[in-house]
């Protein structure tokens, strides 16, 4: 499983979209939006432009990365016909999923290293030591969870179909989770709906520490909740596809 998970990330490393789209373009979106709200604050929250579009930017990154990344490269590796290869081998359905999670989860880190130095070193963020480092952590830990939905959908959809349903799942947890938007300038029906998204928890982890604090207990049981649904989803999903390969 290590052998795979090496392999994972240095394929994914070599791939130039990919650098661009999750390494590149988060943190010159959060350059623009930040630069565009100029730092006022956000309504309803005691955060500033600079420190919610920073983690959320990062989150944003972070899931560019491993849920299209993974949801779109297993497809195509279903078509080539890697699963039947798979069937020859010993790794277990779990073990497969696993180490895809851990490979897309580590080249994530790029992304949000980055945001989070755009922020200090462009939009003037400052924040204590431990409030850097625990971001950092928070929001590579939480991005588990979204690399464990792009295995899903990666066995869940075909190749020509992948792309599409990716979009759609990417698109609307980012809206709705408030990454592009801050939660208290939704409807209040929208952000009902938000409180029990995984983008909602995965941003609350960001946005908790730059308050001063810890992340909510509940943030977090629902990190974990989402990721052992989409894991365990994943792994079903491999096993599934492996007996009809």
């Amino acid at each position: 499983m290590t052998t795979l998970i090496k392999l994972e990330i240095l394929r994914t490393l070599r791939n130039k979209k990919f650098m661009f789209f999750s390494v590149i373009y988060p943190p010159a979106l959060y350059l623009i939006v930040a630069g565009a709200a100029d730092g006022k604050p956000i309504p309803g929250t005691h955060l500033s432009t600079g420190l919610y579009y920073m983690v959320s930017m990062a989150a944003f990154g972070a899931m560019t990365a491993v849920l299209l990344g993974n949801s779109e490269r297993i497809a195509k590796e279903r078509q080539a016909g890697w699963v039947r290869q798979l069937r020859l081998t010993a790794l277990p359905g779990r073990g497969y999923v696993a180490a895809k999670i851990a490979a897309a989860a580590t080249v994530s880190l790029p992304s949000i290293l980055v945001v989070l130095g755009a922020a200090a070193l462009v939009k003037g963020v400052r924040l204590e030591p431990w409030q850097w480092g625990a971001i950092a952590a928070g929001t590579w830990l939480g991005s588990f969870v979204f690399a464990a939905l792009g295995v899903a959908i990666g066995y869940l959809a075909t190749g020509d179909a992948v792309r599409p349903i990716s979009m759609l799942v990417y698109f609307g947890l980012a809206f709705l989770g408030g990454l592009w938007m801050p939660m208290t300038l939704l409807p209040q029906w929208v952000q009902n709906i938000a409180e029990w998204l995984p983008t909602h928890a995965y941003t609350a982890l960001g946005t908790a520490v730059e308050g001063g604090g810890a992340p909510h207990a509940k943030d977090m049981a629902i990190l974990l909740g989402y990721l052992l649904l989409f894991a365990g989803g994943a792994a079903w999903l491999y096993r599934k596809d492996t007996r009809k390969a």
